[in-house]
């Protein structure tokens, strides 16, 4: 579990292909505390086990489902990802509830300046769209946000200047993509609703 409050950028340091799955080598030095092999890192959202580390460079392995739901299988070399340890019991929880499940992915539809911030647009997967609500939470690239507002199936973001600074959405450009998570207490609500037989 995560809060989807961002600790450090780390850099793709590196990517073996094994079969149809992927080693990914990603600079963790940033991250605070003591980490071991075995530990979830979330890398730009999706949760992902550290397989092997060595002076501040971690290795995970990427299963073909994981390539096949997210866009890490395109992480190139001196890419850069939004990096967060799993939270541990007695964390402040700041942002909101992360799993690290990526739901889909989407798109950078308005970008903001990297430094300002300024307001995201963002397309999301049509089926997702129905968990946004203003004022309500969503994570993309593994960073908690609050939806300012909706249109189509599109959602604004209110960047703040330290977020766009210190995670990779300032560097975001139109076209690129995003990994979506959508709040997952909006989709627990949504099947309770269903087995009673009172959703839409």
């Amino acid at each position: 579990m995560f809060t989807g409050l961002v600790t450090t950028v780390g850099t793709v340091h590196g990517r073996a292909r094994v079969g149809d799955e992927l080693r990914l080598r990603v600079e963790v030095a940033g991250l605070p505390g003591i980490h071991r092999i075995g530990d979830s890192i979330a890398l730009s959202g999706v949760c992902c086990t550290m397989v092997a580390l060595f002076d501040g460079v971690a290795e995970f392995h990427l299963s073909t489902e994981t390539l096949r739901r997210t866009w890490l299988g395109r992480a190139a070399v001196g890419d850069q990802l939004n990096l967060e340890a799993a939270l541990r019991a007695g964390d402040p929880l700041g942002g909101h509830l992360v799993q690290g499940h990526v739901d889909g992915t989407g798109s950078v539809v308005e970008a903001i300046d990297p430094q300002h911030g300024g307001e995201l647009w963002a397309a999301i997967p049509a089926d997702l769209a129905r968990y946004c609500v203003a004022k309500g939470s969503i994570t993309l690239d593994g960073v908690s946000l609050t939806i300012a507002g909706q249109r189509d199936h599109q959602v604004g973001i209110a960047v703040i200047p330290h977020t766009a600074a210190n995670t990779t959405l300032g560097s975001k450009r139109v076209g690129d993509s995003l990994h979506v998570e959508v709040d997952v207490i909006a989709k627990y609500v949504e099947r309770m609703l269903a087995a009673r037989g009172l959703s839409s």
